[in-house]
């Protein structure tokens, strides 16, 4: 599984490069913020909208901490999706939130 910072993420942002992050946190962890454009899937849900995603795109995947992104990279790189899991999840986030 391919990992990369929550800084290496934020930066990419702050150069203007258009990511695909999908935050797996639930909808009531999300209110207290997420990363601009992320958009909201949580992990329950994963399997079940995976067919709103696109194989030829690749995803960032965020939750609080690391784990259950981390187990969503794995779930979906397993049906052949190009996925990257942000380390350290929304703890180590510093950059700009909506």
């Amino acid at each position: 599984m391919r990992e990369m910072t929550a800084k290496e993420v934020e930066n990419l942002l702050n150069q203007g490069k258009k990511l695909n992050i999908i935050d797996v946190r639930e909808v009531d962890e999300v209110k207290a913020g997420k990363i601009p454009g992320a958009i909201n899937m949580p992990l329950r849900l994963v399997e079940f909208r995976m067919h709103e995603l696109d194989k030829t795109k690749e995803y960032i995947m965020v939750c609080r901490s690391g784990g259950r992104s981390g187990r969503g990279s794995q779930f979906l790189e397993s049906y052949g999706f190009n996925v990257i899991n942000m380390a350290g999840g929304m703890l180590a986030w510093e950059g700009k939130v909506e």
